[in-house]
């Protein structure tokens, strides 16, 4: 019995040590959200304090109103709220290459209010494309500024959006990125969003999977140079391309 019992436990750490990573090669079968770990500066013990402060505090916009933080338990109710009363569809990015105008689709009601929360909340600023894949995506709403991971928190807590998949991906689309682990129901991260540019045939595994709510209405030839800027083995541009992001 021992000897089995030892047999059982190095059976489970072996399956323990063999972790759902992805080769280089395959890195256009997946958009998903960046991992901070890889890129943003790790959080220190005074962020740790900060967070659990901010967790007791409501969130301003721009116009001095007052929000809860962003909890997985509230976000429907709130993101359904919110879209009513902030009915917007029309967003501008501006970066050094040129502007994106960007419209939303009212038949993704919460990915609507989320993009135009984050943007009215001034998110997007100072974020970049941090991913750029030729004839595929270029992919925003990350950076490796602290910065960043301070407005995440400051924002909400860890919270994905449901699913809200009504068409398939096409030129200039505009769709969330995704948890690559452990997402079943093709749930969306909440802070960055991809644009796709690839042919047809590079649908097929995005299709159904990731929701497109928005579409670019002007602006592909910036998204098609950004996508072409040189890039690194992690296909971060080599020179970074800030975002602001502005409702129209």
């Amino acid at each position: 019995m021992k000897i089995l019992s030892c047999l059982a436990i190095v059976f489970v750490l072996l399956l323990a040590s063999c972790e759902d990573t992805k080769k280089t090669s395959d890195a256009k079968d997946e958009v998903t959200k960046s991992e901070t770990s890889s890129k943003t500066t790790s959080k220190d013990t005074s962020t740790e304090k900060k967070e659990s402060v901010f967790k007791e505090e409501k969130v301003k916009d721009t116009s001095g109103t007052n929000y809860p933080k962003i909890t997985e338990e509230n976000m429907v109710e709130f993101l359904t709220k919110y879209g009513e009363n902030n009915p917007e569809t029309k967003v501008k990015i501006t970066t050094r290459i040129g502007d994106i105008i960007i419209d939303l689709y009212e038949d993704t009601p919460l990915h609507r209010a989320n993009f135009i929360y984050l943007v009215k909340q001034e998110y997007y600023n100072n974020t970049f494309f941090h991913r750029i894949v030729p004839n595929f995506i270029i992919q925003g709403g990350n950076s490796d500024l602290p910065s960043t991971n301070e407005k995440r928190a400051d924002l909400a807590e860890d919270y994905l959006l449901p699913a809200e998949i009504k068409r398939n991906h096409f030129y200039g689309s505009v769709s969330g990125a995704k948890e690559y682990r452990e997402n079943p129901d093709n749930r969306s991260a909440p802070f960055e969003f991809f644009i796709f540019l690839g042919p047809p045939s590079s649908t097929g595994h995005l299709d159904g999977s990731y929701t497109v709510f928005g579409r670019v209405s002007e602006g592909m030839d910036v998204v098609e140079e950004i996508a072409n800027l040189p890039a690194d083995e992690g296909e971060w541009p080599k020179q970074n391309v800030y975002i602001k992001a502005e409702v129209l």
